[in-house]
């Protein structure tokens, strides 16, 4: 009797030991890679301090330095907690579960691109598209590259087939900017939010906007798909008690967040050609 009373004594220290070093584990939360390490660091710590003094968990920062790492970790649970563009979500939303998502300008929870090109070109339609060359952000680009493909598959083109797609250096919105401003390619992708991104170098009167193009779901507060629902819930909470105007927001470059479904995030996954997470059997 003593030697049972021993054991489940022992069973209990360890549970208790395991769900310790559990919770001094914590959770990692990060930033899709936008920015430089210096600019993500700014957006990310204030927010990672604030839902660790919220919600009483332990939530620490971490960084990666692109997206192909930032989508990997994502999907193999090395994040726990991250902020993404919707592509870079639907990629790991197998892993990964969205609970918020971001307010931003104007429109607040949806953003578009548009296809911009030089003032003096003679494209003036989408359908005039066909055969160009053509500078996108890149492949993973919701703004920069989904947005148009989407809107152009609607009207009967295939992006990929129908034109040399150029991914622009570095991934930088302004460089599809200069690329088409030089008249290196025909016409160029990008967000909306970035026509003037580069007004410093090229004179806006040196561009014209084809078309505005299909509206996309904002970034992405997701969640690890195995995260206890209550801790889940704490986080969601706390972004939701965020005021318009804190330091917390200001240092994201944010309006607010509101709650977030992951099938709000379908018609990017129709841009890509990706299946619904739920769709399928596995989620590893």
């Amino acid at each position: 009797m003593i030697r049972l009373t021993t054991c489940f004594l022992t069973i209990s220290i360890c549970i208790s030991a395991a769900a310790s070093l559990s919770f001094a584990a914590g959770y990692k939360i990060s930033m899709l890679p936008r920015y430089s390490i210096e600019e993500i660091n700014a957006r990310i710590v204030p927010l990672a301090e604030y839902l660790s003094k919220q919600t009483g968990l332990e939530i620490t920062p971490t960084f990666t330095s692109t997206f192909d790492q930032y989508t990997k970790q994502l999907s193999n649970g090395a994040i726990d907690i991250g902020f993404q563009n919707p592509y870079i979500y639907v990629l790991a939303s197998k892993k990964h579960d969205v609970i918020a998502m971001a307010l931003k300008g104007v429109n607040e929870d949806k953003f578009r691109g548009i296809v911009i090109t030089g003032a003096n070109s003679p494209l003036r339609s989408l359908t005039d598209l066909e055969g160009k060359s053509i500078s996108i952000v890149s492949y993973t680009s919701a703004g920069g590259y989904l947005s148009q493909k989407l809107t152009l598959q609607e009207n009967g083109i295939d992006i990929e087939k129908a034109c040399t797609l150029i991914e622009a250096p570095e991934n930088k919105q302004e460089n599809v900017i200069f690329s088409v401003f030089a008249g290196d390619v025909d016409a160029g992708f990008i967000r909306e939010s970035a026509l003037h991104k580069a007004d410093a170098f090229v004179p806006r009167n040196a561009l014209r906007v084809i078309e505005g193009t299909a509206w996309l779901p904002n970034w992405a507060v997701s969640v690890n798909r195995s995260m206890p629902e209550g801790d889940r819930g704490k986080i969601a909470k706390a972004l939701l008690e965020l005021k318009p105007g804190s330091s917390v927001l200001g240092a994201l470059k944010i309006n607010n967040f509101r709650l977030a479904k992951d099938g709000e995030y379908d018609v990017v996954r129709k841009a890509a050609g990706l299946d619904s997470p739920l769709n399928k059997g596995s989620m590893e």
